[in-house]
């Protein structure tokens, strides 16, 4: 039998998939719970303590304690500022806050999906995109051109193109 492209495609394509399932799945879940990543969807309350340098400015502050938004102070009594997240002691330099974090496995699984060049495992991501796509032309192969499911496909893909061009122009 002659190894066709198109039986190559829908090989690859089957053994791709099959291959990626699991990691399709976690970018899937991780995907979706990143839509909520500015709620406290799913999120619990953790107290940390941290022993800073005395007498630090907001500026500085927030930095030290890596508080996105940075820090405002509320109050201040005696040497105790009072902020959103927490409190600062400027004398003893000690900084009590309090973040909202992701359950363990959901928190590494939405690390990676945000992976940049500096992760060690950016590759995995290029490789991901890459195999998506690919998945996106090697459908176009999985049916012969003359039969009507290779063109309600093509309406499909038009009007999935469609919807994209909305969606990026609203």
């Amino acid at each position: 039998m002659k190894m066709t492209t198109s039986l190559r495609m829908r090989i690859i394509h089957r053994y791709l998939g099959f291959f990626l399932a699991g990691i399709m799945a976690m970018y899937s879940i991780s995907g979706i719970i990143m839509i909520f990543r500015q709620t406290d969807f799913l999120k619990s309350e953790k107290i940390i303590k941290q022993q800073l340098q005395p007498n630090l400015k907001a500026g500085k502050l927030s930095g030290a304690l890596r508080v996105k938004g940075g820090i405002k102070p509320e109050k201040t009594e005696g040497d105790v500022v009072y902020f959103k997240q927490g409190q600062y002691n400027k004398a003893t330099g000690m900084a009590t806050i309090k973040k909202m974090e992701l359950p363990f496995i959901l928190d590494k699984m939405e690390h990676l999906h945000k992976a940049t060049t500096n992760s060690p495992v950016y590759f995995l991501n290029i490789f991901f995109g890459l195999s998506l796509l690919f998945f996106v032309i090697s459908s176009f192969w999985m049916f012969l051109p003359k039969t009507s499911v290779f063109k309600k496909g093509l309406y499909f893909s038009l009007a999935g193109m469609v919807l994209t061009i909305i969606l990026l122009f609203a």
